[in-house]
């Protein structure tokens, strides 16, 4: 379907002004003449001078030269970004409004005219000149028609020198526009280099060199051009030397190959047709006399490698249009970072996005980067962005659509060329809001607006895995609004639909929703606004010229006089047929009149006369209507009549019969598809186009994995073309596509399906090789050999051909004329001496590739050294994320004897010191090489070793990344269902030219009689023949032509037995068992013995042998077999000692065997039997009260053990008690046995409460008793789960200062020290001493620090294990806390080491002492002190006087005593003794009384040990 352009008035249209005047157009226009209107005037008086006869003979070139003008004119004002010109006004009929913003055909291109009756002329003007024509018509017919003749001659001739006056206004204007665009481009180059040169003026003072834009690096291909750029200032100028790896660069050296330049301080060089040896670090060095300044960058040219694909993907036939415009400045363009094919769902978000390198790289003047999609040059939105600068471009999308889907195309447009990059964008549907709908369709557009139509177009989903489309549904949104309505009640087949009852002079936006039989997808994206005017207001617009230059613009309907009824129309036609609707359309009656008008289509049955009104509720506006619900197969015809508010006029004449069928059909399908390989994951599709291309809208394209038949869509938008690029497909898997076409009535039938292809890069001819070692010379040949392409080109390598050339020669000498299959060759007829380089061609049957790089100068010198040669062909295999396998040649010169073994030597890329991998020699050609860095990158080399030492190293290898490839995939071992023993690997990255290669020790595999080798597409297996204990070892295969897939397996002696057993098994069939043959204990104390086969058939039979006689199914033994469940069971209701023995249950099932033993003999036996028994005897337990639970323990949250059991089948009689030991445990309060749970609690665990427990039941229907003994084992578990009760609980450490030292204390619940505490000093465990004491009470555990210093200071923990967890408090002993500490702690123990060195009395004496007159009285008692303490004797709180009566003796300063000799009355009282030094004392107070001899003596109280008294320090010192 043909796109067509909107008219001016729906680009203008702003959607919510109902007014459709522009108000930016006509200042626009304005300005525009106010300038012009001198040179127009001159040019008018020209115009009007000039003969009708010339103007007659020029009128019709004129017309389309005003035309092409005009067209032309309003295309440079587009480009300038200008609005297009007004050029009427459609929807009033004001005629003010006329006047003003209705211009002729004259007015557009001159503007004097529409200015002049803009600025002079009002709506007085307009009716002066109506009013006279009006009246003439009403006056008399034949007058008005003489005039009108009149008239219409003048207004010829008029026209016709208004025509050649506008073009020549038109060529004048364009001629003073680019005069004054000159002008001023000149204008603004001259003050650029003003102001460059005051910038330059002013920064001209003596400086270094100041660099300001530095050397950037660069990658890049073979072959191409690079420039490095940089800018530097500096007073004087400074001078620039180049360099390449520290070496001056001299432009004399290699004529062509640099080109250095300078301008403005911009420095370049620039390195054509860059190869190899270009690779390195480029320099710049800029001088002058007041310093020195530099910048590097590195270059990497790059060649094809074998992970670099040489095809590059075929491209799109899509061509893309030049830019008119293109920037003056030169730039090269270099694409950094590219965006790649793209997948993506509806509704997400994307920015694709390239990185460049833009040199020169200006501020203020950059190259032009453009978008297309297909190719359509893309223009912002509100769907996408676009941005371009800061060395990047990028298209962001907010909310991807199916619209969206497309090749998207960046073009970097400048005066040195456009440079593009391009790649597909996919995007699938977004998840159906219900489970089966289809996609939402796209691509929406909007077609002949009209007053209340519009035309809306679409294309279809793609429904490859969901069932057709049935039809759309068209939603219309007036602009401003939220309120989605429903256009359509039924379905439209069809991708187009008329929208009819539109309001004159609003904005709509439209969707369409898609259904099938599951549902409605989701609508499209909204379209464009479109705002319901009519075109054809504008052409009933003509212009009136006035006097002078005057001129008015008026309707056609203001000549036609005073109608009130309007004419019919006419020229009523079908402008478009399809099976649910015909659209209408006719011309405007002719006169019409000045009132609206409006219409009424009547429509017939052929042959039946009568006629009925389509639209009896709603009158038509618009000249088309679309008439829907017309019946299948009849044939109508049509006529229109016009009406306005005075009438309605006579009807049209009538329409041709029309019957309502689809003029267009459902495509045909297209023809032959072929697939043809393009890349590792996509394929090119190519078919044949559909017969019928008339409104096709494009194809789809399925795909399907062979053998699947699960149909997945490539594009979701129909693309035009019959060539399709299919990418994000699997590397190595077979796929098969078909076709299908879209228009507008369905899609067609798919085509017939394409030939498997398997996805693979296209065959192109190999890569160079590389890697040339000499590895013998004589002095007459040498000996070469050389690595296989990394590239194959996807074709097995036919050979290889070999070229020389002596040093400083040019020309190039071939060595053999046909292709070698080896990769050694030994090149004869050399001069002894001279200087040779190689280089050597693969090719394959693509063709002949690349030749490699030449390779080093080699001296034709015969070797003589003992030593053996280098080793050659270093590869790698089972590169793995630490590890990989190293394979290599012997020397091909073995030196002086026979070659021994090898080191290998390997180094980190960059470093300089090389490392052994093995410290002795390995007599293989191949080692492991494990304990790398995953993600380094190393190099290796091997020295082959003889009698005289190691040789000469071999070539370093190529850098290897130890990391394992995404994907890898190992050997795996099998048997098959033959019971052959295999070995499988699989290479989905393999191409036609890759095989797989097994070697066992790393050693081709080439004994057919013990191996076999089977390989199908990318699948391979080593089968063994007869596997034996020989075939140990370690197998390995290698796929070439790949990056690298190779694998290895080591085949012990376990596997390989597990693997014959397997294999056995499945050549000697068995019957499979679920089970062997079992037992089970029941309830009742049965035994059942059962066995439970795979799959049993109808007609197996089996035996149930014991002790090798068969048993039958009986009442003892009850026998049965399910075959459906495979289940065979036998149960004996009665296991007794004479049941002892084997068990065995042999099954038969066709050829297939099998059978089950079981041994039930001595403990085995006596352990069911036991069972049998204690299951029986349970039985019967439980018929009483009996323990449903039996004791077990737990404990709670206060930390006591609580024994719990629980009980059943008891009533109010039933007794329960509780035993320790068989004694009674008194409670408070028995056991409520309706609940069903009996507790005892023990408080305070400890050792004392080991013993045996007992709970019993008993009544008269039985007993039951349940035991459980706390010692040992139980005691200990519950030790720790009271720790783990205490853990929670446990407070901080806290500190307590004693006169020992300083005491750390944690408090808990309950403390005994079986718990399992640890104590930490900074995360030191310590033990119990007599500086660190441990211990604890019942409610806290502590640490007693004795004597602390500074070294006890820290961190300190205590820690108490549950056996599962550690509850840990920790304290910061260190600081201000230790301070605080240690002073009390110094304060306590010098009271305490007072208290202990005081004056004390350590023998007591008595209170109170009865002695009769004349006796003598000894009071004697033991002091202590250190220092020795002071004794002093008081009587009646005196001191004793000493004489003969009283005397006080010391011995030893211990023993003091008290003597009074002859004691009388007057020596009865109070008598003290005092025990004191500078510490501190004591006293006794001792009462004497003395009685006569005679006297009765006193009654005796039985005396007691008298009491110290206190004497402190302070008051001792004051004392003495």
């Amino acid at each position: 379907m043909s796109l067509v352009v909107l008219p001016f008035y729906q680009k203008r249209h702003k959607h919510f002004d109902h007014s459709y005047r522009n108000i930016q157009t006509r200042y626009l226009l304005d300005e525009y003449v106010s300038k012009k209107r001198a040179s127009a005037q001159s040019s008018t008086q020209r115009s009007l001078t000039q003969t009708s006869s010339a103007q007659r003979a020029s009128s019709q070139t004129s017309t389309r030269a005003a035309s092409a003008s005009v067209r032309e004119e309003e295309q440079e004002d587009e480009h300038r970004g200008l609005q297009p010109k007004a050029r009427g006004l459609a929807g009033t009929r004001d005629p003010q409004l006329c006047l003003r913003l209705a211009p002729s055909p004259q007015a557009l291109g001159s503007g004097e005219h529409l200015n002049h009756t803009l600025m002079a002329k009002g709506s007085r003007s307009f009716t002066a000149c109506r009013c006279p024509v009006l009246s003439t018509c009403s006056s008399s017919r034949f007058l008005y028609r003489s005039l009108e003749a009149a008239y219409g001659e003048a207004k010829r001739q008029r026209f016709l020198s208004e025509l050649e006056q506008l073009e020549q206004d038109v060529h004048l204007t364009r001629s003073h526009t680019r005069s004054m665009l000159d002008k001023y481009a000149l204008q603004q180059t001259v003050e650029d280099q003003m102001a460059w040169g005051r910038h330059v003026f002013e920064e001209h003072v003596s400086r270094a060199p100041e660099i300001l834009v530095r050397l950037r690096s660069h990658t890049i291909w073979e072959k191409m051009s690079v420039r490095l750029c940089f800018t530097v200032q500096g007073f004087p100028t400074p001078v620039v030397q180049w360099y390449k790896d520290g070496s001056l660069i001299c432009q004399a050296s290699e004529p062509g190959k640099y080109l250095i330049e300078s301008r403005y301080g911009v420095h370049t060089l620039q390195i054509n047709r860059a190869d190899f040896d270009d690779t390195a670090t480029y320099s710049a060095v800029a001088t002058n006399g007041h310093g020195q300044v530099s910048t590097n960058a590195a270059v990497v040219v790059k060649r094809f490698r074998g992970d670099e694909e040489r095809l590059r993907s075929v491209g799109l036939p899509i061509g893309l249009p030049l830019p008119s415009v293109i920037p003056y400045t030169h730039f090269n363009v270099q694409f950094l970072e590219k965006f790649g094919v793209t997948f993506r769902k509806e509704g997400e978000t994307l920015t694709l996005k390239c990185t460049m390198l833009v040199t020169p790289d200006l501020k203020r003047v950059q190259p032009r980067a453009e978008w297309y999609r297909d190719d359509v040059l893309l223009q912002e939105s509100k769907w996408t962005k676009m941005f371009f600068g800061e060395g990047q471009a990028s298209l962001s999308f907010s909310h991807l659509n199916k619209d969206d889907e497309g090749l998207y195309t960046l073009r970097i447009v400048s005066r040195g060329g456009v440079s593009d990059h391009s790649a597909f964008l996919f995007v699938r549907d977004a998840d159906p809001l219900v489970t089966g709908a289809p996609g939402a369709p796209m691509d929406l557009e909007c077609h002949d607006a009209n007053r209340d139509y519009v035309v809306v177009t679409w294309k279809p989903p793609n429904t490859t895995t969901e069932s057709p489309v049935i039809g759309y549904f068209i939603d219309r949104c007036e602009v401003g609004t939220d309120s989605w309505v429903q256009c359509n009640d039924a379905p439209v087949k069809i991708c187009k639909y008329p929208v009819t009852g539109l309001v004159e002079g609003r904005s709509y936006q439209f969707r369409v929703r898609a259904v099938n039989s599951a549902g409605i997808s989701r609508p499209s994206r909204v379209s464009a606004a479109v705002a319901a005017l009519d075109p054809a207001d504008l052409r009933r617009l003509q212009a009136i010229h006035l006097e002078g230059d005057k001129e008015i613009a008026i309707y056609k309907d203001d000549l036609e006089g005073d109608i009130q009824i309007p004419g019919p129309p006419t020229d009523v036609h079908a402008s478009e047929i399809s099976r649910t609707y015909v659209v209408l359309s006719w011309e405007p009656p002719k006169p019409r009149g000045k009132e609206p008008l409006m219409y009424f289509i009547e429509k017939s049955v052929v042959g039946s006369g009568t006629w009925q009104r389509v639209n009896a509720q709603t009158a038509v506006r618009s000249p088309r209507y679309a008439v829907f619900d017309l019946a299948d197969g009849k044939s109508y015809v049509f006529r229109v009549l016009s009406a306005n508010k005075h009438g309605l006029s006579e009807p049209s004449e009538i329409t041709p019969p029309i019957q309502a069928q689809d003029s267009i059909v459902v495509p045909s399908a297209p023809g032959r598809v072929l697939a043809s390989r393009n890349t590792k994951t996509s394929v090119v599709v190519q078919w044949d186009r559909s017969k019928h291309e008339e409104d096709l809208l494009g194809y789809y394209v399925d795909c399907c994995v062979a053998g699947t038949n699960q149909w997945e869509p490539c594009n979701h938008k129909p693309i035009r073309y019959n060539r399709f690029v299919v990418h994000g497909l699997t590397t190595g898997e077979q796929y098969i596509f078909r076709v299908k076409a879209v228009n507008p009535v369905g899609t067609s039938e798919n085509s017939q399906e394409s030939e498997v292809i398997k996805v693979q890069a296209a065959l192109t001819v190999p890569s160079h090789p590389y890697g040339i070692t000499l590895l013998n010379c004589d002095g007459h040949s040498m000996t070469l050999g050389w690595k296989v392409p990394k590239f194959s080109g996807g074709a097995p390598i036919l050979g290889y051909y070999v070229d020389k050339r002596e040093a400083q020669h040019q020309n190039w000498h071939e060595v053999n004329a046909l292709p070698l299959q080896d990769r050694i060759l030994t090149v004869e007829g050399l001069t002894e001496g001279s200087l040779y380089e190689f280089k050597i061609t693969a090719t394959n049957m693509a063709g002949i590739g690349q030749p490699s790089d030449p390779s080093e100068l080699f001296k034709c010198e015969a070797w003589t050294a003992p030593e053996p040669g280098p080793a050659y062909d270093l590869t790698f295999c089972e590169v793995r994320d630490t590890s990989l396998v190293m394979l290599w040649k012997a020397p091909v010169y073995s030196g002086s004897s026979p070659v021994s073994g090898y080191f290998v030597d390997f180094k980190e890329v960059d470093s300089g010191e090389w490392k052994n991998v093995n410290e002795t020699t390995t007599p293989n050609r191949y080692l492991k090489v494990c304990d790398l860095q995953q993600g380094q990158t190393y190099v290796f080399r091997v020295r082959a070793v003889n009698a005289s030492g190691p040789g000469k190293p071999s070539d370093v290898s190529e850098p290897v990344l130890v990391e394992a490839r995404p994907g890898t995939k190992e050997i795996s071992a099998g048997v098959d269902e033959e019971g052959n023993i295999y070995l499988d690997f699989d290479c989905p990255e393999m191409t036609d030219a890759s095989q797989f290669t097994w070697c066992k020790s790393y050693e081709e595999i080439a004994d057919e009689d013990k191996f076999r080798v089977h390989t199908e597409g990318d699948h391979s297996r080593l089968y063994f023949k007869n596997p034996d204990k020989v075939d140990v070892g370690t197998y390995s295969v290698s796929v070439s032509d790949t990056d690298g897939v190779s694998s290895s397996f080591v085949l012990d002696e376990e596997e390989l037995e597990r693997l014959m057993v397997l294999s056995n098994e499945i050549k000697n069939p068995t019957i499979p068992l679920k089970s062997e043959l079992a037992y089970e204990i029941l309830d009742k104390g049965q035994v059942r013995f059962w066995l439970q086969a795979e799959h049993l058939s109808p007609d197996a039979n089996f035996r149930f042998v014991i002790n090798d006689r068969e048993v039958s199914d009986s009442e003892a033994r009850r026998i049965k077999c399910d075959k459906s469940t495979g289940l065979i069971e036998m149960v004996m209701d009665r296991f007794t000692i004479e049941n002892e023995g084997t068990y065995t249950v042999q099954l038969q099932d066709g050829k297939a065997k099998n059978q089950s033993s079981l041994v039930l003999i001595g403990d085995a036996f006596k352990a069911i039997l036991e069972e049998a028994e204690f299951q029986r005897k349970e039985f019967l337990r439980k018929q009483g009260p009996h323990f449903a639970e039996y004791l077990h323990w737990d404990v709670t949250e206060e930390c006591e053990v609580r024994l719990v059991c629980k009980v059943a089948n008891t009533k109010k009689e039933t007794v329960f008690k509780w035993l320790k030991d068989d004694v009674l445990c008194e409670r408070e309060k028995l056991p409520d046995l309706e609940k069903g749970v009996c507790e005892l609690l023990i408080p305070k665990l400890s050792k004392k409460d080991h013993g045996e427990y007992k709970a019993t039941l008993k009544d008269d229907r039985g007993q039951d008793v349940s035991i459980l003994e706390i010692a040992g084992k139980v005691y200990e578990d519950m030790i720790l789960a009271m720790s783990r009760v205490c853990g929670l609980s446990a407070s901080p450490l806290k500190i307590l200062c004693t006169p020992d030292g300083i005491r750390l204390q944690c408090f808990m619940k309950y403390f005994t020290e079986e718990m399992k505490v640890t104590w930490y000093h900074k995360e030191a465990k310590i033990s119990s001493s007599e500086h660190l004491r441990i211990g604890g009470s019942e409610e806290m555990a502590w640490l007693q620090i004795c004597e602390p210093t500074e070294k006890d200071k820290g961190k300190y923990s205590f820690e108490i294990f549950d056996g599962k967890d550690n509850h840990r408090r920790s304290l910061d002993l260190s600081g201000q806390a230790f301070d605080e500490a240690f002073a009390e702690f110094q304060q306590l123990k010098a009271a305490a080491f007072a208290e202990k060195n005081r004056g004390k009395l350590i023998g007591g004496l008595p209170d109170v002492v009865t002695i009769m007159e004349g006796k003598t009285l000894n009071l004697t008692c033991t002091v202590f002190g250190n220092p020795d303490p002071e004794v002093v004797w008081f009587k009646n709180d005196k001191d004793v006087e000493l004489s003969e009566h009283f005397s006080v003796k010391v011995e030893q300063a211990k023993y003091v005593s008290l003597t009074i000799k002859g004691v009388t009355s007057e020596d009865s009282g109070k008598y003290s003794i005092h025990v004191r030094n500078k510490y501190g004392g004591e006293k006794i107070d001792v009462t004497v009384s003395v009685y006569k001899h005679g006297e009765k003596i006193p009654d005796i109280v039985p005396p007691q040990q008298a009491k110290p008294k206190l004497i402190p320090a302070s008051t001792s010192a004051e004392a003495k």
